[in-house]
């Protein structure tokens, strides 16, 4: 009998392991997570009516500043919200694991309990003993092993939790003096032509060259550039000017060609959110965006590959040479959806979008010049390079189409 304390302490090392491992029950905080979400959601869905009223009551570049910071809050919101799941995931995650351990050694516990008994009922012996010492260390190793097991996922899930912790990312705010500066800056290129991405002083050198000849442009139609005035049939990208060509006169888009009807601010039949099914996408710099669709996602993927290109008229090749339609119609056909070659034709056929409801993939499309929105209050566009900048709807006086989607 006084070799029974020792005997039974044997399982001590168990219920301590079991003890290690805590109670878990972090189901009331994840339900916290998952409420304070869904308010966060709830709120995100409430701005968007505010950011279409604003977007019909204010015009220019301070309208387009504002757009794009009422965009970026939005995307903050959002992600807050992901991340809010996300962490309520994580904590169901922890629970489970770790009371899929309990269990675990709650069971070896109840088995080397169960086997000790087993050798007393057989009488005590020194063989006896060293069974039951033998049958010690190996239901101790099988629990050590269980608890390193979870304390390796629970590490996993803290780092986890620790990214979802980290500040949400957003890009700079466009600067006041950004905003007030000379119509003919385009507030995503410094630099350049804001028309087109064209750098100004490529389109006064254009002006006293002689054009060449004419040897068709990617559509077919056989229009060529033509001086400071050029309209690029081709490609859709339109330099502004007035000059006439030595060809006897200015090219315009041929009356044939029919472009995206002006709904005024672009979104009388607005296209809604996808209700779930989003794919999410991470942008440069670190914030991540949801998209309404896998294409959608690929697309804005494949543009974003494109950035540092170098404008050419009439290019479609990313790493070589593109023009904005160019870009556009290659970033989709990545995703296998055609889009037409001339930047103001991009929208036809596809819902127009509210700027409330915008998302990344949806197209901007002037008369003149296409850029994709890639979220966070940015688009991608064919400047010179193919570069990421704040989203507008002002383009050296052209007129704006709309915003259109073309998945949906």
């Amino acid at each position: 009998m006084t070799d029974e304390p020792a005997v039974s302490g044997l399982d001590a090392p168990i219920v301590e392991l079991l003890r290690s491992l805590g109670s878990g029950r972090g189901a009331g905080a994840a339900d916290v997570l998952r409420d304070s979400a869904d308010a966060v959601e709830q709120a995100h869905a409430r701005s968007r009516d505010s950011v279409d009223r604003m977007y019909d009551a204010w015009r220019g570049r301070a309208g387009d500043a504002a757009l794009d910071q009422a965009l970026r809050t939005q995307t903050t919101a959002a992600t807050a919200a992901e991340r809010g799941r996300a962490m309520a995931d994580i904590v169901d995650r922890v629970d489970a694991e770790i009371e899929g351990g309990r269990r675990e050694l709650q069971e070896i516990l109840r088995s080397f309990r169960a086997e000790v008994e087993g050798l007393r009922a057989g009488g005590s012996s020194a063989g006896g003993e060293s069974a039951v010492v033998e049958s010690a260390i190996e239901h101790i190793g099988r629990a050590k092993r269980v608890v390193e097991r979870v304390r390796a996922q629970l590490a996993s899930e803290t780092t986890a939790m620790a990214e979802l912790s980290s500040p949400i990312p957003a890009p700079a705010v466009v600067p006041p003096a950004a905003i007030e500066a000379d119509a003919m800056t385009a507030p995503a290129a410094a630099g350049t032509e804001a028309g087109d991405g064209i750098p100004r002083a490529t389109i006064v050198a254009a002006a006293d060259r002689t054009p060449p000849a004419d040897t068709g442009t990617p559509d077919g139609s056989g229009a060529v550039p033509l001086g400071s005035g050029r309209t690029h049939v081709g490609s859709g990208d339109r330099l502004l000017g007035s000059r006439a060509s030595s060809r006897g006169g200015p090219r315009t888009v041929p009356a044939s060609v029919t472009t995206p009807k002006a709904s005024g601010r672009g979104h009388d039949s607005p296209a809604g959110r996808p209700r779930g099914g989003g794919v999410w996408v991470t942008l440069p710099d670190g914030s991540r965006v949801e998209a309404p669709n896998q294409q959608a996602a690929e697309a804005v993927r494949s543009a974003l590959s494109a950035v540092g290109t170098p404008y050419v008229w009439g290019g479609v090749t990313p790493g070589v040479g593109v023009d904005c339609s160019g870009l556009t119609q290659w970033a989709y056909g990545q995703a296998g959806v055609a889009l037409p070659r001339l930047a103001q034709e991009q929208g036809i056929g596809h819902a127009s979008v509210g700027p409330g409801d915008l998302m990344p993939g949806d197209l901007a499309v002037w008369d003149g010049h296409v850029a994709m929105v890639i979220g966070n209050g940015q688009l991608v566009e064919a400047g010179d390079p193919v570069q990421i900048g704040p989203i507008r709807t002002e383009n050296s006086g052209m007129r704006f189409l709309g915003f259109y989607r073309p998945t949906a």
